[in-house]
C-alpha cells in the first residue's frame, strides 16, 4: 500500500477494495469530487487566460470536456478517491501518454503557473496545497521530453 499525504495510506487497494483507515486521503482533505471538479475547471481557466499557457492549450485541441474529464478521474484517484480512472485506461504511464507533444522547460512551467494559480484559489489548507504542488512539480518535470532550454 503506497503512502500519500503525511504518511496517510491511500483508501483503496489494487484492487479496488476500500481499505478502512482513520486518516483521511488528500482527496478527502480537499474536499472530494467537487473539490477536484473546482480545482480542474479552474486550471483549464488559467491556462485559457495566461499568455505563457498558449503553448500548452494549443497542445490540448479545442474542445476541453473530455480531457477535464480525464484529469478530473486521474487527479481523484492519484489522491486517494475511488479507482475511477485505471479500470478505464488502464495505468497511467504519462510520460508516455504524452510523448507526442514536445515538453520543455517553458511547457513544464507554463503548466505549473496554471496549477499553482488553480490550487491557490480552490485549496484553503496551505499545507496541503504546498504538498499537492509539490507532488505536481515532480510529476511535470518528469514529463519532460525536450532538451533544457539553453539561455
Amino acid at each position: 500500500m503506497r503512502q500519500g499525504y503525511a504518511g496517510l495510506n491511500e483508501k483503496h487497494s489494487r484492487g479496488g477494495e476500500p481499505i478502512l483507515s482513520p486518516d483521511p486521503t488528500p482527496f478527502e482533505r480537499l474536499g472530494g469530487e467537487p473539490a477536484i471538479e473546482a480545482l480542474v475547471e479552474r486550471f483549464y481557466a488559467e491556462m485559457d487566460a495566461r499568455p505563457e499557457a498558449r503553448g500548452i492549450r494549443a497542445m490540448h485541441g479545442g474542445g476541453l470536456e473530455p480531457i477535464k474529464f480525464v484529469l478530473k478521474r486521474y487527479l481523484g484517484e492519484w489522491l486517494g478517491g475511488p479507482p475511477l480512472y485505471s479500470p478505464h485506461r488502464g495505468p497511467p504511464r504519462l510520460r508516455m501518454r504524452h510523448l507526442r507533444f514536445p515538453i520543455g522547460e517553458a511547457e513544464r512551467d507554463a503548466w505549473l503557473a496554471c496549477m499553482s494559480a488553480a490550487l491557490a484559489a480552490t485549496v484553503a489548507d496551505a499545507e496541503l496545497r504546498g504538498w499537492v504542488y509539490r507532488a505536481m512539480a515532480s510529476l511535470a518535470d518528469h514529463m519532460r521530453n525536450q532538451a533544457a532550454d539553453s539561455g
